[in-house]
């Protein structure tokens, strides 16, 4: 009998994996969310709605939680209804949220002797490829529970890799976050004094595209800066910078220094601090030339003869 799941946060990339959950037989129960809509579209294709996370874990075998990071990840497990008031030996929490390892592996100590596995299994992809089933996930777990839940995996992603123990998946994703948000802080300061020198976003773009600068993540980014598609990357500032003191955490537990990250970092806190923490990462590119005093347009004026 396929284990029943619980699923809290159905939100832009939660919605596409429940319900590719539900569509592939497995019983399926859902937390109540601010936003409606996603939670009674469920509901009306066949998931039971939890009053609290504590109703939830008792009703489930495996519970995904895909939420901000790691404070909300803490609350939903320890509060007085949580998932540990209502949880029971051979719970399975997967946690596919960008979290801190460091409070990863802190929840996983305090779990093991109730009998409680967590799992960390930070996502790949946009809402779109949720919608799809076609996610990558990076794995965090013990061997032995891993086969438990790789099947589970294959009813939502195109790709689930068990990467080491647990807190492995939520290291790997900070690494691969840094790496992200380093692009678009180049992209964006890069294309400031593009604008400045005289070479607008386009004639920039007409250099890189195709180059070996060209990636699918500069692709996303252009789409914003050259054609304003707000649909191009939908992941915020707030939740870059998030990311980044995450990262900034982890590499002080390692004792590395990490002066591009404090530097990538500070870039999105700028952001964040000036009110523009919901706009969407490629919009750094727009924060960063305002900095700078400039515009950025598709096209320049012509020089003086």
């Amino acid at each position: 009998m396929p284990d029943r799941i619980g699923f809290i946060g159905v939100g832009l990339m939660g919605h596409g994996i429940a319900r590719n959950l539900l569509q592939k037989g497995y019983a399926l129960m859902v937390l109540g969310h601010r936003n409606r809509e996603p939670v009674d579209d469920l509901v009306k294709n066949g998931a039971k709605e939890a009053r609290t996370a504590a109703e939830l874990a008792t009703a489930s075998d495996i519970v995904f939680l895909c939420v901000t990071g790691s404070s909300e990840v803490e609350a939903l497990v320890r509060k007085p209804d949580g998932l540990k008031a209502g949880a029971h030996r051979g719970l399975v929490i997967i946690d596919c949220s960008t979290s801190d390892p460091n409070s990863t592996l802190t929840l996983a100590a305090e779990l093991e002797p109730l009998g409680i596995a967590l799992c960390d299994a930070p996502l790949g992809g946009t809402p779109a490829n949720a919608e799809e089933g076609k996610l990558s996930v990076m794995v965090g777990c013990d061997a032995a529970v891993w086969p438990r839940i790789e099947p589970v995996f294959a009813g939502f992603t195109a790709k689930a890799t068990r990467l080491g123990p647990t807190g492995a998946g939520h290291k790997m994703k900070l690494i691969m976050n840094f790496l992200a948000m380093g692009y678009a802080s180049i992209f964006s300061e890069a294309l400031a004094l593009g604008q400045k020198v005289g070479l607008s976003p386009q004639t920039v773009d007409s250099a890189l595209r195709g180059s070996r600068m060209d990636s699918g993540f500069y692709q996303t980014f252009f789409r914003w800066v050259l054609d304003r598609d707000r649909e191009a990357h939908k992941f915020t500032l707030r939740n870059a910078h998030k990311d980044m003191k995450y990262l900034a955490a982890m590499a002080e537990a390692a004792g590395i220094a990490n002066p591009m990250g404090s530097a990538v970092n500070n870039y999105f806190a700028l952001a964040e601090a000036s009110g523009r923490g919901e706009d969407f990462v490629p919009m750094l590119a727009d924060f960063v030339a305002a900095m700078n005093g400039v515009t950025l347009t598709t096209t320049m004026p012509k020089a003086a003869e």
